[in-house]
């Protein structure tokens, strides 16, 4: 720092720390840790969580291990690069008329263009193993939560020296990992705190494994998840149901657990909260014992049952009165008397979610309005049974509800959202696709009456054009809205956000051939706050209006412009240059100069490399 420090001076470090413990981005932390050295000492003493690829070799935790002392997360994910925390400031670049282009520096960068290319094709060998998950238990033995999603290369045997070493565990997710029996028990021996087990896609766990850890872990074990393990059948679940008596949530994505599985789960614990199903082999026997013990039950998610039935829904409805949040997903064999026994009987409910349960219809959801009044958020998804009286009803009844989703409902029109931003006047987001009958006059009255809207989304409606933005710009303060697809939009309509929405952040107008450059123009003079802009497929806008957009949003993060005739790689290089928070431009590889390239080739991604 330049001239005197005040900030140094005046703040004692225990100030400091505490806005470091406050900042909730990542990013933010690591400007932070730049500014100097007292900073970057200070802010690796408040980190506590570590999240980085899988590709880190064990001499990399150990110098992890070094610099942040207080770690009690890591979270490794195959999927992620890796993308260790600063070392220290960042050297200060000499810069000279010819650094950027000399020989050298472009024989580094195909250098290291080499390494990537030669990296990513070794991800799997260079992948998170034994030898790094017992380097990381020496360096952070008190690790609460560990994440290790998609390590393949780690085994049991990297398992058990770490489940030894780090006895504080808390949490312990392994999905896609290849952890054997011999690990899950060692964790079940040592972990004596363990809360939180995910085992999704863990192809090498068994039934021997699972009881294990179920049984060294009974008396502390509150949630499970499970997916895709085949080895994994009945006799896990009653182990379950015998042993963890203190279980609340469970998930279970299996073709291998019956009715006996689950009813055992039921029967042992009676704490359950969160119940989570996709199991094909269930049916209402095994429902009928969760309505009658699971009396705690306040989440409850049921995907793609064939063999379960309305004679089930109604046991839940009778038995769990403290159900708070619904979803139903492809349960085929689902109608509207099931719904209506849930309405009837669960008055607690304030999230529900109807997702392609083709024979549940109208009068269902019109139960729902009729008797759940504290219903908070609404989503009806491929519902085409499902019309206007149900969403008049929800209108009428529900007062509280802040968010609804509709998709694809075509029995659903303006009538429907009249009578909706008539009574739900607290919406809060709103988001429709693909419902062809909602129209203007829908939207217009969301404007009117719904001034709490910060989110509209209005994506593939043909009958929404510029009056019903004009009503939005007018009566509501948006900061995200997506119009993609709605062809009668112009720039009548883009210019009513642009006055009315000073606070928006995330814009869609893709797929909109009647705007053009004003729109531009006018979103970079009335919203400096935008974040995200995505104009792909807009046949009508040019550099020009990208420059506009471009010198006055300055904020801007993401852009998204493929298939713009109009814009070439002028105005590429003009967002590239003007918006220094850019991260993502997304078009076409043939659009991009060379120097934008060397200038910011990490922040462009092509579509189509092959044109």
């Amino acid at each position: 720092m330049r001239g005197q420090d005040r900030i140094n001076n005046t703040l004692p470090e225990e100030l400091i720390l505490e806005i470091f413990r406050r900042l909730e981005s990542k990013p933010s932390r690591d400007a932070c840790s730049l500014v100097c050295k007292r900073w970057l000492s200070l802010e690796r003493f408040s980190r506590t969580t570590l999240r980085i690829g899988a590709s880190i070799s064990p001499e990399e935790f150990v110098s992890l291990s070094r610099r942040f002392l207080h770690i009690t997360s890591i979270h490794v994910d195959e999927r992620l690069s890796v993308s260790l925390p600063s070392l220290s400031p960042s050297p200060t670049r000499k810069r000279g008329r010819n650094s950027s282009s000399s020989p050298s520096s472009s024989s580094k960068r195909k250098k290291l263009n080499g390494k990537t290319h030669s990296a990513a094709e070794n991800v799997e060998s260079c992948s998170l193993a034994d030898a790094g998950l017992t380097a990381l238990a020496n360096g952070f033995p008190r690790l609460e939560n560990l994440s290790l999603i998609w390590c393949p290369n780690v085994s049991s045997f990297g398992m058990c020296s770490f489940a030894e070493k780090c006895a504080s565990l808390r949490s312990l997710d392994l999905q896609g990992c290849f952890v054997g029996d011999q690990g899950l028990a060692a964790v079940g021996k040592f972990c004596k705190q363990l809360e939180d087990l995910n085992l999704r896609f863990c192809e090498g766990v068994t039934d021997v494994g699972f009881i294990d850890l179920v049984v060294g872990r009974a008396n502390s074990l509150k949630s499970i998840g499970v997916a895709a393990s085949a080895k994994i059948t009945d006799l896990s679940m009653e182990a379950v149901g015998s042993h963890c008596k203190l279980l609340e949530v469970l998930f279970l994505d299996s073709e291998c657990i019956h009715d006996k599985g689950l009813i055992a789960v039921a029967q042992g614990c009676n704490r359950l909260k969160d119940l989570s199903l996709q199991c094909v082999l269930l049916t209402d026997k095994a429902f009928s014992v969760v309505g009658d013990l699971c009396t705690s039950l306040e989440r409850l998610a049921l995907y793609s049952f064939q063999h379960f039935s309305d004679k089930g829904m109604r046991a839940i409805g009778k038995g769990c009165k403290m159900l708070k949040n619904l979803t139903l997903s492809d349960c085929s064999f689902l109608t509207c008397k099931g719904l209506e026994a849930i309405a009837n009987g669960c008055k607690e409910l304030t999230r529900v979610e109807i997702n392609g349960c083709h024979n549940i219809g109208t009068h269902g959801l019109e139960a729902i309005g009729k008797s759940c009044s504290r219903l908070n958020e609404l989503a009806l998804l491929y519902c085409q049974r499902i019309g206007n009286s149900a969403l008049q009803e929800i209108g009428k009844g529900c007062k509280s509800l802040e968010i609804l989703h509709l998709v694809d409902c075509s029995g659903i029109g303006d009538n429907a959202m009249c009578s909706v931003a008539k009574g739900c006047r607290n919406l809060k987001k709103l988001h429709i696709r693909r419902c062809y009958e909602i129209g203007n006059k829908g939207i217009v009255a969301v404007g009117k009456h719904c001034k709490s809207l910060t989110e509209l989304s209005v994506r593939f409606c043909d009958k929404v054009g510029d009056q019903a933005l004009i009503a939005i710009g007018k009566g509501c303060s948006l900061q995200q809205l997506n119009v993609s697809g709605c062809n009668h939009i112009s720039d009548a309509g883009i210019l009513a956000i642009a006055k009315g929405c000073p606070q928006l952040t995330h814009l869609d107008i893709s797929v909109l051939q009647n705007i053009g450059d004003m729109s531009l123009a006018e979103l970079g003079e009335g919203c400096p706050m935008l974040k995200d802009l995505v104009l792909s497929h807009c046949h009508n806008i040019t550099d020009t209006g990208l420059n506009h957009l471009a010198q006055k949003c300055t904020l801007l993060e993401s852009c998204h412009m493929v298939y713009c005739p109009g814009i070439t790689s002028a105005g590429v290089a003009t967002v590239v240059s003007s918006c220094p928070h850019i991260k993502k431009v997304l078009i076409e590889k043939w659009k991009v100069s060379e120097r934008t390239t060397r200038r910011a080739g990490s922040v462009i991604s092509y579509l189509c490399m092959d044109l």
